[in-house]
């Protein structure tokens, strides 16, 4: 079974990376997409992303890297032949915001969504804090 973990990985952290490393072990294969959205600008470019993604998946032989810009993830799952979406959840604000796309995922084009937690000692790791600390000279 394929499966797709989207995101917009701006920057990829280690909790993407424990959940990628996860369910690659799930699921015999699983697209890792960077969602692309044209009328916002990223911290850092698509490029960047795909390649630090690559990085990060280039020992799981069953994990490719792609990217989506404009249109709705269930376009891309359509064209993709994907019928389940990987997200990861920190917490219960997570999964608030997660299960309305879930059931229009579904209700849209049938698309299922697994949902898995995060690992607890990354659960406070977001791309935006990652990003305040390097901008703050942290570490």
């Amino acid at each position: 079974m394929r499966a797709l973990f989207p995101g917009s990985f701006d920057p990829v952290t280690q909790g993407h990376q424990d959940v990628l490393r996860r369910v690659a072990r799930l699921f015999d294969e699983v697209v890792v997409c960077v969602m692309a959205n044209p009328n916002k600008t990223g911290r850092f470019p698509v490029e960047e992303r795909l390649e630090r993604l690559r990085t990060a998946a280039a020992d799981l032989s069953n994990v490719t890297v792609d990217s989506h810009t404009g249109g709705l993830l269930v376009d891309y799952c359509r064209r993709a032949g994907i019928d389940v979406v990987v997200r990861g959840v920190r917490g219960v604000r997570d999964l608030e915001y997660e299960m309305p796309m879930a059931r229009m995922n579904h209700e849209l084009a049938g698309v299922e969504t697994f949902f898995i937690a995060a690992d607890p000692t990354l659960a406070h790791i977001s791309s935006t804090l990652v990003t305040t600390m390097r901008h703050g000279g942290g570490s």
